[in-house]
């Protein structure tokens, strides 16, 4: 049986006049678009235009919610009350699907950026509360997870449809959570290395971390950041790598 992964990016990151990230190249190489919702990057403009974009491009489309930092791209760690932060993200997705299907398509996941997602990777309680907001909006929605961590946790418990997720230019700790990017190596920037780690944990099954330490992971798709400046050339390098080794790249679910 061929084995499939699913390739994904987050992206629809500009603003305005402000250019981030090279989605109409990215959008031919990948089969999942995480489309930022206007609180942390993006705005209507971008949304309409990058999902359109997917549609025509056959992608995947998902909701990218985050905190309300566009000063910080959504990377600063805020501290919310639960009830405000699940209509921050009731209010997100809610803009993500309706944009969508202006574009001709339909919103098929919701994915936490920056800050947020790292936050809910270590807080079941806070992952199950934005999970909730979403499916409250569609049960039937697919939950971008890091593999691994507290945000897996959380879907199980609230019996989601959930695809997890490993990174291509991201190192881990030996938690499966994220080393954070104030640290050297944190990012990582050549596409040569990113693909060669992505063949190797699809195909052992487990995550890499940075110290060896190899922790059994499901694995549905692979992130590639759009504003990581190389980020065309590591997700052409991903989806090269692992083809020529019998695994093909394929948008979730894979039954």
């Amino acid at each position: 049986m061929t084995r499939t992964v699913d390739l994904n990016a987050d992206m629809g990151e500009s603003f305005g006049p402000w250019i981030m990230g090279r989605d109409a190249d990215l959008l031919k190489i990948v089969t999942s678009a995480n489309i930022a919702c206007g609180f942390h990057a993006g705005d209507p403009d971008v949304m309409a235009e990058t999902m359109a974009l997917a549609v025509k491009n056959g992608v995947g489309i998902g909701a990218h919610p985050g905190f309300p930092d566009l000063r910080g791209f959504g990377r600063y760690r805020i501290q919310m009350p639960l009830d405000q932060l699940a209509n921050a993200v009731s209010y997100q997705v809610s803009a993500a699907q309706g944009m969508a299907r202006v574009a001709g398509g339909e919103m098929r996941h919701v994915k936490l950026h920056g800050a947020l997602g790292n936050m809910t990777s270590e807080d079941q309680e806070m992952a199950k509360v934005c999970y909730s907001a979403a499916l409250d909006i569609d049960p039937d929605l697919y939950v971008m997870v890091l593999a691994g961590t507290a945000q897996q946790r959380a879907a199980e418990s609230l019996g989601a449809n959930f695809a997890a997720e490993i990174f291509a230019d991201r190192a881990y700790n030996d938690d499966a959570t994220l080393v954070d990017r104030r640290f050297k190596g944190a990012v990582i920037h050549d596409a040569h290395l990113a693909a060669k780690r992505m063949v190797a944990m699809v195909q052992e099954g487990a995550i890499i971390t940075e110290s060896g330490k190899r922790i059994d992971a499901r694995i549905d798709t692979i992130c590639m950041h759009g504003d990581t400046p190389e980020a065309v050339e590591i997700a052409r390098a991903v989806r090269a790598a692992l083809e020529t080794a019998g695994i093909l790249a394929k948008a979730f679910p894979h039954g």
